[in-house]
């Protein structure tokens, strides 16, 4: 079992290794929280007609077993497409998200992505990347391989896959779309799958990866679940989060532990959930946000929500919007799994182990290194890698998206550019400052 994190906290600080980090931390909410600092950054997408509307999202790491100093990280642009960098930050490819069937119609817009080794395909065996296509409603499945010329990823998508959950292209344009993402292989079958969320909805569905004509993949339907929009208070009343009308309380981030099979969904408005990644059993609330309970009136004209009084039913740990979940694993099944808190910018640890119920572990933050190479604030996607990745980050790698990229940049009309960008942060870090 693992020492308790209070315990290994005050060895790290008797020998000086955090102190420093814990010195170093930001605004009230989160003032015992280590921070650590990125080693690197990609450059700023902008979401404008001159970035080519593209806006970071979530990122993916991809291990070169060959030769791991040459690893990728794969990451969501929306409109933008797809991007793949080297473990320097630096582009190796870009693939545009797909062209509207029809004029008036929604463009591809690329959500989320995750990573499936050894998928079978008719073409043999291959590591593939997974992206949700919000914008068309579908998933799109591209081939990593490194040796190719022109860029590692290969669209292998089978042109006959339907929509995961529009019935029609007018349902498309209405945007409840496939949304968050997660991947899991069934270690009992061998049998691959993606989890996705459904857009403005708390649907989620199951969908099995299958082989399709001259190495494409496809995917089928298995059944879908619907986690709950309305929760019943202590006080005995009912409450639902504050948003616009027609809006149910969505998921995006998720992630599954391998090991266990076991889901981890983050409804943004109200908490980490809990439940079996075949989608059947009753799920559990893990932890809530600080939100949970509190009262909203949406105002037409301001497109807020005025929040009324605390009635204290909430988390202490994650701030609205819960984003990005990760799972840090150890050799021996032990580790974490990691969430940004999107609404203070910090990011919680729970601990992976269900028989421990997914304890609170601590946290971080990610500040700025140097004037230049600035901190994190509203991440919404995060990807971990507690594996060797060459001499750059022999300990693993943290990724992680920066919803507030600096310095602003003017668009020539008296304001800035919306920018966004991914860290790359060295993980031995993260866990040496956070105690993990």
């Amino acid at each position: 079992m693992r020492t308790p994190r209070t315990a290994r906290r005050a060895a790290l600080l008797a020998s000086g290794t955090v102190l420093t980090t814990l010195l170093a931390v930001s605004p009230a909410g989160a003032a015992d929280l280590p921070v650590v600092t990125a080693t690197g950054e990609t450059a700023a997408l902008h979401d404008d007609e001159a970035g080519g509307n593209s806006d970071a999202d979530d990122p993916a790491i991809w291990r070169n077993p060959a030769d791991p100093g040459r690893s990728l990280v794969i990451a969501t642009a929306k409109e933008g497409g797809l991007r793949v960098y080297g473990l320097d930050a630096r582009l190796v490819q870009s693939l545009p998200a797909p062209q509207p069937p029809a004029e008036d119609d929604a463009p591809g817009r690329f959500n989320n992505v995750d990573l499936v080794s050894g998928l079978r395909t008719s073409a043999g065996r291959a590591d593939v990347a997974v992206v949700s296509d919000r914008g068309g409603d579908r998933l799109r499945v591209y081939r990593v391989d490194p040796s190719r010329p022109g860029g590692p990823l290969t669209d292998v998508t089978d042109p006959a896959a339907a929509p995961v959950f529009s019935a029609d292209q007018t349902e498309i344009n209405d945007q409840r779309t496939a949304y968050g993402l997660a991947t899991w292989t069934d270690r009992t079958t061998g049998r691959a799958y993606a989890l996705v969320s459904q857009r403005e909805r708390t649907r989620l569905a199951l969908l099995e990866l299958v082989p399709a004509a001259n190495g494409t993949v496809g995917y089928r339907k298995i059944r879908t679940l619907g986690l709950p929009s309305t929760f019943r208070l202590p006080n005995g009343t009912a409450w639902s989060p504050c948003l616009e009308p027609g809006e149910l309380p969505q998921v995006e981030g998720m992630v599954v532990d391998p090991a266990t099979g076991t889901l981890y969904a983050g409804q943004e408005d109200v908490g980490i959930w809990r439940l079996r990644a075949d989608l059947t059993g009753k799920p559990v609330l893990v932890d809530k946000v600080k939100e949970y309970g509190v009262p909203g009136t949406y105002d037409e004209e301001t497109e807020e929500c005025a929040p009324g009084a605390d009635p204290g039913y909430g988390g202490r740990r994650l701030s609205a919007d819960v984003e990005g979940l990760t799972l840090f694993q150890e050799r021996d099944g032990d580790g974490y799994l990691l969430a940004s808190s999107q609404g203070d910018n910090t990011f919680a640890l729970y601990d992976r182990e269900v028989s421990e119920d997914n304890e609170y572990e601590g946290g971080f933050r990610i500040g700025a290194a140097t004037d230049a190479l600035d901190g994190v604030e509203e991440c919404d996607g995060a990807a971990v890698l507690n594996a060797p990745l060459g001499d750059r980050y022999p300990r693993g790698l943290l990724v992680v998206q920066d919803g507030r990229e600096t310095p602003a940049v003017p668009d020539g009309e008296g304001g800035t550019r919306t920018a966004t960008g991914f860290k790359f942060v060295d993980l031995g870090a993260v866990v040496d400052a956070a105690g993990m």
